[in-house]
C-alpha cells in the first residue's frame, strides 16, 4: 500500500511518523487527547484525537498526554496534576457551595420581590446561568490553559486588538476572581457575627470593625494559606458540606412551626418590594442572588494544568455543577419561601435565612446547623482562593502583572504557587475595607464578583465570532447550537453587568452607593494607564501570552523511535505521544 493511502486508511491504523491526522468524529466524553500536527494558532486542530476509554489507560499516561496539550499550547508542566475529573468536579460544585452561599446573598431576593423572586427569579437565573456555562465550557475544551480567559481572548481576537484585549481581560479577571473571595469571605464574617447574636438571644450587635476583624483572619491570610499551600487536593472533600441543602430541602418543611409556613399565594404570587424601584426592575436586580451564587465557571478552568484529562474533565465539571447546582437550589428555595414566614421581617436582617431557621428550629437546633453553614463557607473559600492564585500565577506567568517576578514562583516544598496564594489574600482584606465607607458599601463585593466576571467572559465569547481566527472546538462542542447560545450568554451578560452598576434604592445616599464602577473601574483605568505608560508601558512590550516551553519536554525520550516530532506554536521541535484508536 502506498504511503498517500496509508495517510488516508482507517482510524484503526497507527499514526505514522511526521504524518497525524486529525480525527474527524469525537465522542464527549472518556476522550484521551494527543498531539499529532503544527499550527500556527495552538488549537485542537494541533492534536490528533483518538477516541479511547480513560479508565484503560494508567494514570501516567493520561498525564502523559495532559502535559504534551499542553505543549502545543506553549506551556510546560509546572504544576502537579493531582486531581481527577471527579475531583475536579468536586472543586467547581464546592465553589458554588449552595447553602451558605444562598445564606449570604438571599437578602438581595427578600427585599427584591420576596418569595416570587426567590423562586421564579432564580429559576430564570439558572437557565441564563445554563448558557453561560455552555458557552464557557466549550472554550475551555479547545483551550485547557490555567490562563484561561485572557489567554482565549488572544487567541481568538482579531491581531490588531488582541494584546489590548489580552490585557484588559486579564485584569477584570483577576480583580474577579479576588472579588470572589473577598465576597465569600465577608459573607463567612457576617454568619459568625450572626451566630453569636443568635447565642445571645438578640443582644449583641456586631459593629463594622469587629466584622472587618473577622473578615480579616478568615480571609486566608493565616492558616488558611497553610491549608491552600500544602492540601491542596483534599479541597474536593468540601462537596460532602454543600450537601447541606438537604438539611433545608427536607428538614425546614418538617420543623417549621405553622405560623410560619406560607401560602402558596404568598410563597410564589406576593411581590415584596422594599426598595422603591420599578417592580419589574427590582425583579431583575434580584436576579443578583442565583447570579452570585452560581458564578466563577473560569475558576474550575484556572485548574486545567492541575487536572487530568483536562480537555474532558473541566466542561463536564462546569456544566454538571451548575446542572446539580440548579436542581438543588430550586427546591430550596421553595423550602425557604413556603416556610420563611413574613417577608418583612426578613429585609432588615444581614443573613434571612439565619432568620428562618431560627423561626423553624428553635435556637439550638439553628447554632448546630448555621455551624455547618459557616464551616462550608470556609471551605468554599479556600477553594476560590485555590483558583484565584493560579489566574494571578498564569497572568504572572506572562508577565502582566506588577511583581510578576516574584508571583511567578513554585515553591519547592508544596509545589504550589504560594506567593499568588498571599497576593489574592492581601487584595481581597483590602476589598473588605468597603464597609468602613458604610454597611451598604461593603455589599458591592457582591455585584463587583458577577460585573468583572462577565466584562471577562463576554470578549473572548464574542471574539470567536468576530475576531480573526480559526478556532476548532475541543471534544466538547455546541455544534449547530454554538452560535444561538453563546448570543444568548452575551447579550444576558451585557445586560447584567449594566444593571448591577446601579444601586440598591433609586435615592441611594453616600453610604448606600453602588461601588461595583468605582472598583472595576478602577481597576481597568489603572491597567489602562499602565499599558499605555511611555517607555514602560504594556504595549511597548506585552505580546500576550508567553510560551515557556523548551526544545524537549522532560517527560519525553526522544530516542523513542514511536514518538513523532511536532512543532509547537513557536516552531520549536517536540517529541510527544500518540495512541492508536480504541
Amino acid at each position: 500500500m502506498s504511503k498517500d493511502k496509508e495517510q488516508t486508511s482507517s482510524s484503526h491504523k497507527a499514526v505514522s511518523r511526521g504524518t497525524p491526522r486529525i480525527a474527524h468524529s469525537i465522542h464527549p466524553s472518556n476522550t484521551t487527547f494527543l498531539i499529532a500536527g503544527s499550527n500556527p494558532l495552538p488549537t485542537l486542530e494541533m492534536l490528533s484525537l483518538r477516541t479511547t476509554k480513560t479508565q484503560n489507560l494508567d494514570r501516567n499516561e493520561v498525564l502523559k498526554r495532559d502535559e504534551a496539550l499542553l505543549a502545543t499550547l506553549g506551556y510546560k508542566q509546572e504544576l502537579k496534576r493531582p486531581f481527577t475529573p471527579f475531583e475536579v468536579f468536586g472543586v467547581s460544585f464546592s465553589i458554588i457551595g449552595l447553602l451558605p452561599s444562598m445564606a449570604s446573598a438571599l437578602f438581595y431576593a427578600t427585599g427584591n420581590g420576596g418569595g416570587p423572586a426567590m423562586v421564579w427569579g432564580w429559576l430564570a437565573g439558572s437557565v441564563f446561568v445554563m448558557f453561560i456555562g455552555l458557552a464557557m465550557s466549550e472554550l475551555a475544551s479547545a483551550y485547557p490553559t490555567a490562563g484561561g480567559l485572557y489567554y482565549w481572548t488572544y487567541h481568538l481576537a482579531s491581531p490588531r486588538y488582541k494584546n489590548l484585549l489580552c490585557w484588559i481581560v486579564g485584569y477584570s479577571n483577576t480583580i474577579g476572581t479576588i472579588a470572589s473571595l473577598a465576597s465569600v469571605d465577608w459573607g463567612c464574617a457576617v454568619q459568625i457575627m450572626t451566630a453569636v447574636s443568635i447565642g445571645t438571644s438578640g443582644t449583641f450587635e456586631a459593629t463594622s470593625a469587629q466584622t472587618f476583624s473577622h473578615h480579616f483572619s478568615f480571609d486566608p491570610m493565616l492558616l488558611r494559606n497553610i491549608l491552600d499551600s500544602a492540601t491542596s487536593k483534599r479541597l474536593p472533600t468540601s462537596t460532602c458540606l454543600a450537601r447541606l441543602s438537604l438539611i433545608v430541602i427536607v428538614a425546614l418543611p418538617a420543623a417549621t412551626p405553622k405560623e410560619f409556613m406560607n401560602s402558596p399565594k404568598v410563597a410564589l404570587n406576593d411581590f415584596y418590594n422594599a426598595h422603591g424601584w420599578p417592580d419589574g426592575y427590582a425583579f431583575v436586580l434580584s436576579l443578583l442572588t442565583p447570579l452570585w451564587t452560581i458564578c466563577g465557571f473560569d475558576f474550575t478552568v484556572h485548574m486545567s494544568e492541575e487536572a487530568s484529562n483536562a480537555a474532558t474533565a473541566i466542561p463536564q465539571a462546569i456544566i454538571w455543577a451548575i446542572n446539580v447546582s440548579d436542581q438543588d437550589s430550586e427546591a430550596m428555595n421553595l423550602a425557604l419561601a413556603f416556610c420563611m414566614g413574613s417577608i418583612s421581617s426578613l429585609v432588615e436582617s444581614d443573613q434571612p435565612m439565619a432568620t428562618i431557621f431560627l423561626n423553624s428550629f428553635g435556637k439550638t437546633p439553628a447554632l448546630v446547623l448555621w455551624s455547618f453553614v459557616i464551616i462550608a463557607q470556609y471551605v468554599i473559600g479556600a477553594n476560590i482562593l485555590l483558583s484565584s492564585s493560579r489566574q494571578v500565577f498564569a497572568f504572572s506567568r506572562d508577565r502582566a502583572l506588577p511583581f510578576s517576578g516574584w508571583l511567578y514562583r513554585i515553591n519547592a516544598y508544596t509545589k504550589t504557587p504560594v506567593n499568588t496564594i498571599w497576593f489574592g489574600a492581601t487584595l481581597s482584606t483590602a476589598l473588605g475595607a468597603l464597609v468602613f465607607a458604610g454597611p451598604v458599601a461593603v455589599n458591592a463585593v457582591f455585584s463587583i464578583v458577577v460585573t468583572s466576571l462577565y466584562f471577562a467572559y463576554v470578549i473572548p465569547i464574542s471574539a470567536r465570532f468576530i475576531g480573526q481566527n480559526n478556532f476548532k472546538p475541543g471534544p466538547f462542542s455546541l455544534g449547530v447550537m454554538s452560535l444561538p447560545i453563546n448570543l444568548v450568554a452575551v447579550t444576558f451578560m451585557g445586560f447584567m453587568g449594566i444593571v448591577f452598576l446601579f444601586p440598591s434604592s433609586p435615592k441611594p445616599t453616600v453610604a448606600d452607593m453602588n461601588y461595583t464602577a468605582v472598583v472595576l473601574g478602577g481597576v481597568i483605568l489603572l491597567s489602562l494607564v499602565w499599558y499605555y505608560f511611555p517607555i514602560y508601558g504594556g504595549v511597548h512590550w506585552f505580546t500576550g501570552p508567553v510560551a515557556n516551553i523548551d526544545d524537549t519536554l522532560s517527560s519525553f525520550d526522544r530516542t523513542d523511535t514511536d514518538l513523532p516530532l511536532v512543532e509547537n506554536e513557536k516552531g520549536k521541535r517536540l517529541q510527544v505521544d500518540t495512541m492508536e484508536t480504541a
